[in-house]
C-alpha cells in the first residue's frame, strides 16, 4: 500500500464513518415520524399479492413507462443505481490498492458486462432525465410546469450525483486499463477500452478517483440524512414499502380510485351508532391523525408532479394542487414532530395530553408548529387553505399518476370529513344539497313520488320490483337519471334498448333514494352512511334468495355504479354491478341490439372519472360508438385515463366554481377543437356540465352533447329518435 493509498483509504473510512452515522440517525427519524400515526393493519393482509405488485410495480416501471421516454430514462436509472451499487462498493476495495475488486463476481466477464452496459444506459437515462427537468423547470417563458413547487435544488443534486458516479465509475476503469490492471476483455467492456486509451499511464489513478467516487456517493447520504424530507432522494428507499402497504394490491391502476377508505378510527372502521366525538376520531383535524401509511405517503413523495399536472383544479388556475398538499403535510408533520415525539399532541376533545415537563426541551419552532390548524387559511396560520381542501373534484387523476401510489384522494375527504362533522365547516351552498339527502333522499330536493315520472310516453310497461316474480337486472335509475330533464332522456333511452333487446328489467321506483355518493364525498359520512345502509336493505330484499352472481344492477350514473359496485360491499351489499354502456356493447356484440342507421356528423367521447379511471370502463362505451356512428370516434388529446375531469365530482356539482377558469369550459373547449358535432358522454353530471359548457360558449346550436344509449338508440330506432335533441339551452 503507497502512501496515496494510505490517504485515500483514511479519507473513505472517515466519511463513510459518517455518513453511516448520520444515515442510521435519520432512518430512525423517519420510522420514529411514521409510527406516530394511526393504525392501519389492513396493511398487512395478503402480503403475497402485495409483494408480488411491488416487484411487479418496481421492476417492471409499469406505471412510469406510461410516460413514454421519461419512464424508460427512470428505468435505467434506477437499475443503474441499484446495480451499480455493487462498484461503489468495489471503489473501497480500489482506494487500499488499484488492482482490487469485488471478491468472487469482480472478475466475471458476465459481470464486467452488464455493469458497462448498465452503466452506458444509466449515463444516457440520467442525461434524459436531467434534460427534461430544464426542459420543465418552473421559471421557463410560458405555463405553469410540473415541477412548479418543487424543490428544484434537491432534484438537481440528485441528478448531477447520479452522473457524476457513473461518469467516475468509467474513470476507474479507464485508469485500469490505462495501468494495464484490468480485468475485463475489449469485447465486453468497449467504452471502459476507449476511456483507457485517451487516459495517462497514472498509477495512483485508480484509487484517486475511486476516492472521488465514494465522496461523491457519501455527501449523498449525508445530504440526504440531513434532510429527511428530501423526498426526490428518499423515495429511492420508500417507495418499496408504500407500493407494498397500498391500499387495494390486487387492483391493476391506483389502489386509491373507486372505493374509498372507509373512516377509521383507532383501525376500525366507526360505527355511528356508537361513535362518540370524545373519544373516537372523526375525519382528521391532526397530522398525527392520519394513519401511519399516510405519513408514508407524504414522505415517499418524488415530487415529480405528475399528479400536479393532470389535476383539473391546477390546471384551470385554482390553489390546489395535489404534490403541494402532500409536501405541506409531509414538511408540517416532520416540523411537528419533535413535539410529538416528546408526548405532546391534543386528545380528542382538545386538551393537551403531554405534561410542562415532558414539552420543556422542545424546541420553540416545533411547538409553533403544533399550534397551526391543519385547515385554515394564510392568516390563521393553516397548514391547508380552505380553498384548496375544497377545490377537489375527487376524479382520481392524482391517484392515477402517482409512480408511487400515494392515495391523495382518500387523504382528502379524510380532511373533509373532519371539516364537515365536527366544525360544520364547508361551502355554504353544498349544505342545500345535504339537507335535500337528509329531507328528501336526493340532492335536488325533488319529490319522492316523482321519481317514476321518466316512465310516463313510453310505448312499453316499466315493471317495478315486486310487481313481477323475475327479472334479469336491477335496473338503479338514480336521482339525475329521475329527476334531471337531461339525464332523463338517457334513462328512457336505457330502458327502450333493454325493452328492444328483450332484457327483463325492474325499477325501485320511490322505493330507490341517492346512494350517498356525494354527502361521502363532500365528508358528510354520517348522511352517506344512512342512505346507503337503507338502500342496502331495500336491495337484499329485492334480491332475496339470489346468490351473488344474479343480484344485478344496471346504472347509468358513474357515481351509482361505483358506489353500489364498490363501497355497499363494506356495508353488507354484495351486488353485480355493470353500467349501462358495459350492458349496451354486450347486447349489440350478440346481435340483440342491431344498429341500422350511422349517427353521422362526427363524434367525440369524453370518458367519465368515475366510469374510466376509477373503474377502468374504456372499452365498452367507445365500442358502442363505434357500432353507432358514421366514421371513426375523434379521441380529445386527453383522453382514457388522462381523461379531463367534467368538474362535477367531489359533490362540486353542488359548489360553485369562483376561483380560476371554469373546469367544464376548458373540457368543452377541448372538445370542440376535434370538430366533433357531438361530445358522447356516459355520465349525467358529465352531460350536465358540457351541456351547460356548450351553451356557455355559444355553441349550443352547432355541438351536441348526448349520452351514448341516446346514440345508439338513434341508430337503432332512428324513426323514433328524429329530433332529439339533448342539449338543452342555459335557463335565463
Amino acid at each position: 500500500m503507497g502512501s496515496v493509498q494510505i490517504v485515500t483509504t483514511i479519507l473513505a473510512a472517515a466519511i463513510t464513518a459518517v455518513a453511516v452515522g448520520l444515515a442510521v440517525r435519520a432512518v430512525m427519524k423517519l420510522v420514529a415520524v411514521i409510527r406516530l400515526g394511526q393504525p392501519a393493519p389492513e396493511r398487512f393482509a395478503d402480503k403475497g399479492t402485495r409483494t408480488k405488485k411491488m416487484l411487479v410495480e418496481t421492476a417492471g416501471h409499469t406505471r412510469m413507462l406510461k410516460w413514454g421516454v421519461v419512464g424508460a430514462a427512470h428505468w435505467f436509472v434506477m437499475v443503474a443505481f441499484i446495480v451499480l451499487s455493487l462498484l461503489v462498493l468495489e471503489a473501497y476495495f480500489e482506494v487500499v490498492t488499484p488492482g482490487g475488486g469485488l471478491p468472487i463476481i469482480g472478475h466475471w466477464t458476465v459481470f464486467g458486462l452488464a455493469t458497462e452496459i448498465i452503466g452506458v444506459l444509466g449515463l444516457v437515462g440520467i442525461l434524459v432525465l436531467m434534460a427534461i427537468r430544464l426542459r420543465n423547470r418552473p421559471t421557463r417563458p410560458g405555463g405553469r410546469s410540473r415541477f412548479t413547487g418543487s424543490t428544484m435544488w434537491q432534484g438537481y443534486f440528485v441528478e448531477w450525483v447520479v452522473l457524476l458516479v457513473l461518469i467516475f465509475g468509467f474513470l476507474i476503469r479507464g485508469f485500469k486499463v490505462a495501468t494495464d490492471q484490468f480485468e475485463y476483455p475489449l469485447w465486453a467492456t468497449p467504452v471502459s477500452h476507449a476511456l483507457g486509451g485517451a487516459l495517462p499511464t497514472w498509477a495512483d489513478g485508480v484509487s484517486v478517483a475511486a476516492l472521488v467516487k465514494i465522496v461523491i456517493s457519501m455527501t449523498w447520504l449525508i445530504v440526504i440524512s440531513l434532510n429527511v424530507t428530501m423526498g426526490v432522494a428518499w423515495h429511492r428507499f420508500l417507495a418499496f414499502p408504500n407500493i407494498f402497504f397500498k391500499r387495494e394490491p390486487e387492483k391493476a391502476a391506483g389502489s386509491g380510485l373507486g372505493a374509498l377508505r372507509p373512516m377509521m378510527s383507532d383501525g376500525k372502521p366507526l360505527d355511528f351508532e356508537e361513535a362518540d366525538p370524545e373519544k373516537d376520531q372523526f375525519g382528521v383535524a391532526q397530522v398525527e391523525q392520519f394513519t401511519w401509511k399516510g405519513l408514508l405517503d407524504f414522505s415517499t413523495c418524488t415530487e415529480c408532479g405528475r399528479c400536479q399536472s393532470q389535476c383539473p383544479a391546477w390546471n384551470t388556475g385554482k390553489p390546489l394542487s395535489p404534490k403541494l398538499l402532500v409536501l405541506s403535510l409531509r414538511d408540517h408533520a416532520y416540523a411537528k414532530a419533535p413535539y410529538l415525539l416528546a408526548g405532546g399532541g391534543k386528545d380528542l376533545t382538545g386538551e393537551e395530553k403531554a405534561t410542562e415537563e415532558q414539552l420543556a426541551n422542545v424546541d420553540v419552532l416545533a411547538l409553533a408548529e403544533a399550534d397551526r390548524p391543519l385547515i385554515g387559511t394564510a392568516a390563521e396560520g393553516g397548514i391547508i387553505d380552505p380553498d384548496v381542501l375544497w377545490s377537489c373534484t375527487t376524479c382520481g387523476a392524482c391517484v392515477e399518476q402517482c409512480p408511487v401510489d400515494i392515495e391523495h384522494v382518500d387523504h382528502i375527504v379524510d380532511m373533509r370529513r373532519y371539516q364537515v362533522l365536527i366544525e360544520s365547516s364547508f361551502p355554504s351552498e353544498a349544505g342545500v344539497m345535504l339537507r335535500n339527502l337528509e329531507n328528501k333522499g336526493n340532492p335536488w330536493g325533488a319529490p319522492q313520488n316523482t321519481r317514476e315520472d321518466w316512465t310516463k310516453g313510453l310505448d312499453f310497461e316499466v315493471p317495478r320490483v315486486g310487481e313481477v316474480e323475475d327479472f334479469e337486472y336491477l335496473f338503479w335509475v338514480g336521482c339525475a337519471g329521475a329527476f334531471e330533464d337531461r339525464a332523463k332522456k338517457t334513462t328512457r333511452a336505457v330502458a327502450t334498448l333493454l325493452n328492444e333487446a328483450g332484457v327483463t328489467f325492474a325499477i325501485l321506483g320511490e322505493g330507490e333514494t341517492c346512494t350517498g355518493d356525494p354527502a361521502r364525498r363532500i365528508g358528510n359520512e354520517f348522511v352517506f352512511q344512512m342512505l346507503a345502509q337503507q338502500n342496502v336493505e331495500t336491495l337484499n330484499e329485492a334480491f332475496e334468495g339470489r346468490e351473488k352472481s344474479k343480484r344485478k344492477i344496471v346504472a347509468t350514473c358513474p357515481h351509482c355504479f361505483n358506489t353500489l359496485g364498490n363501497e355497499y360491499g363494506q356495508l353488507g351489499g354484495e351486488f353485480e354491478v355493470v353500467h349501462h354502456t358495459q350492458l349496451l356493447a354486450h347486447l349489440v356484440a350478440t346481435g340483440k341490439l342491431t344498429p341500422v342507421q350511422p349517427v353521422a356528423g362526427g363524434l367525440t367521447y369524453h370518458d367519465p372519472c368515475y366510469l374510466g379511471r376509477h373503474n377502468r370502463v374504456f372499452t365498452p362505451p367507445r365500442e358502442v360508438l363505434s357500432s353507432a356512428i358514421a366514421g371513426e370516434i375523434t379521441e380529445m388529446p386527453r383522453n382514457s385515463e388522462r381523461s379531463f375531469c367534467c368538474g362535477a365530482g367531489g359533490a362540486r356539482m353542488w359548489m360553485e366554481e369562483k376561483i380560476g377558469k371554469r373546469i367544464n369550459v376548458d373540457r368543452v373547449e377541448e372538445a370542440m377543437s376535434t370538430g366533433a358535432k357531438t361530445i358522447a358522454v356516459g355520465c349525467p353530471f358529465c352531460s350536465t356540465m358540457l351541456s351547460d359548457g356548450v351553451n356557455g360558449k355559444g355553441a349550443g346550436e352547432q355541438v351536441e352533447v348526448v349520452d351514448v344509449a341516446s346514440v345508439l338508440l338513434r341508430s337503432v330506432k332512428p324513426e323514433t329518435t328524429a329530433g332529439d335533441k339533448e342539449t338543452e339551452p342555459v335557463a335565463g
